[in-house]
């Protein structure tokens, strides 16, 4: 964990270093991507100890409904998880502007 976050870290560092020489776009966004790329192992990483130690533990206390609130409440900001669909989803709109039927 401490390692992905690090090299992440260094990642940003070039990243706002390559920014700053005015470098082009899509080699910017190359590199955002490579540093979310981490941040999101991360996070599963982060998930599974959790589940695998807290959530566990709690459920075997029988605090069943108390762990999954909390869990519930820590998805809500993994947006791959409670993906808040788009204005144009709920008109039946597709993502590139036009229907789909």
């Amino acid at each position: 964990m401490v390692n992905r976050l690090k090299t992440a870290r260094g990642h940003i560092d070039g990243i706002v270093s390559i920014v700053e020489k005015d470098a082009y776009c899509p080699d910017v966004m190359k590199q955002l991507s490579a540093v979310q790329g981490l941040l999101e192992g991360a996070s599963r990483i982060m998930l599974r100890r959790h589940l695998e130690t807290c959530v566990a533990k709690a459920m075997q206390e029988g605090r069943t409904a108390e762990i999954v609130d909390e869990l519930m409440e820590t998805l809500k900001f993994d947006k791959r998880v409670f993906r808040t669909p788009l204005v144009a989803d709920a008109a039946g709109v597709g993502p590139e502007g036009s229907d789909d039927g």
